[in-house]
């Protein structure tokens, strides 16, 4: 059966349906990593997006629940130049199988490599995918929020909370096995309920879309954020900048992929890191935050983390946590707690 994505801008590019579900809309975005598309498919961060895949082949290494970043499929649709279509061996699933479970539509024999230009020239847009004899319903975009409650993880002495703006679940794994214990809140949680957990530090996740719909809640971050080591992630990199008075910017059309090149300012060291973010810190807006740029986007010189002068706060816009991607930021979450560490230490001799 065919079918189609329409842009908002008119533009249409036919493909095949390979699922049972066939409409969706969301704002189309790329991802242009090589593997790593059972992490896409469940970060919270791609909640409401239409995922158009630049690898020319998706779904050969079938889906792992042991992969999967959330309890769910986040994305609102799947865009493919080839799917893999056969049967997957042992406990994996087929990526088809996958998403006709979840009602994620999908299309494979799509030029890519055309929508992925139009998105480059145009910027990311609203879409709607839908087949060929039908209109598109509507183009407009809904708002999501995280909706979790207090989960814990972990056994380690040092307790961290995490901060959920839709958290990945490598995060927390990745803190457990720096021997942490994981205490997950809401992003609402009330700072006394917070306090009652008797947290050593503080982790703002990950999530989806503009970090000023969180704007209401500012100052209960600044308040953490001035007491408390804090390391922030992606979305939660930019509520800290916001929350001390910096500002943030839409990019054209955002970076996702996990092979995007940051310079250390510290070091002027280049690495590798795993984004999935529209939106940047400003850095003409930074100088009455006090917090100093840690790592720029080698490619446009984007703001891609901070560390304050006065504070214990750390952030960065990319995911050290690598899932997917590639593994060189391991050392951020080894300096956060040994921050963290050190203020227990300071706390029980004062």
């Amino acid at each position: 059966m065919k079918g189609c994505i329409t842009l908002s801008n008119d533009i249409s590019f036919e493909g095949d349906w390979v699922g049972n579900h066939h409409y969706g809309s969301g704002e189309v975005v790329f991802y242009t990593g090589m593997t790593g598309y059972e992490q896409v498919l469940t970060d919270p961060s791609y909640q409401g997006q239409i995922v158009v895949f630049s690898y020319p082949f998706i779904g050969n290494y079938g889906f792992d629940s042991a992969s999967m970043e959330s309890s769910k499929i986040q994305v609102a649709g799947v865009v493919m130049a080839e799917c893999f279509s056969f049967d997957v061996k042992g406990s994996r699933q087929s990526i088809i199988d996958l998403l006709n479970n979840h009602n994620i539509p999908a299309l494979t024999n799509v030029d890519t490599r055309s929508l992925i230009q139009e998105i480059r020239n145009k910027g990311s847009l609203p879409a709607v995918m839908h087949l060929p004899n039908t209109q598109p319903e509507s183009f407009s975009l809904g708002e999501y929020w995280p909706a979790t409650s207090i989960t814990k993880a972990g056994s380690g002495n040092t307790h961290i909370v995490l901060i959920d703006f839709g958290f990945k679940k490598s995060i927390v794994d990745a803190l457990v096995n720096e021997g942490c214990t994981v205490t997950v809140v809401p992003f609402d949680q009330g700072l006394a309920d917070i306090e009652k957990l008797k947290p050593d530090g503080f982790v703002f996740s990950n999530g989806s879309g503009d970090p000023m719909k969180f704007s209401n809640y500012f100052h209960r971050y600044k308040n953490i954020a001035v007491r408390y080591p804090v390391l922030g992630i992606c979305l939660g990199h930019q509520i800290l900048a916001l929350a001390f008075g910096g500002e943030t910017r839409k990019l054209k059309f955002g970076h996702r992929g996990a092979n995007h090149p940051v310079m250390n300012l510290k070091t002027g060291k280049v690495s590798m890191s795993s984004q999935n973010h529209s939106y940047v810190v400003k850095k003409e807006s930074l100088a009455a935050t006090g917090f100093t740029i840690w790592f720029e986007n080698v490619n446009d010189q984007s703001v891609e983390g901070l560390w304050h002068s006065t504070y214990n706060i750390a952030s960065v816009q990319f995911h050290p946590e690598a899932a997917p991607g590639p593994n060189e930021h391991k050392e951020i979450f080894q300096n956060f707690i040994q921050t963290v560490q050190h203020k227990e230490k300071v706390r029980s001799y004062a």
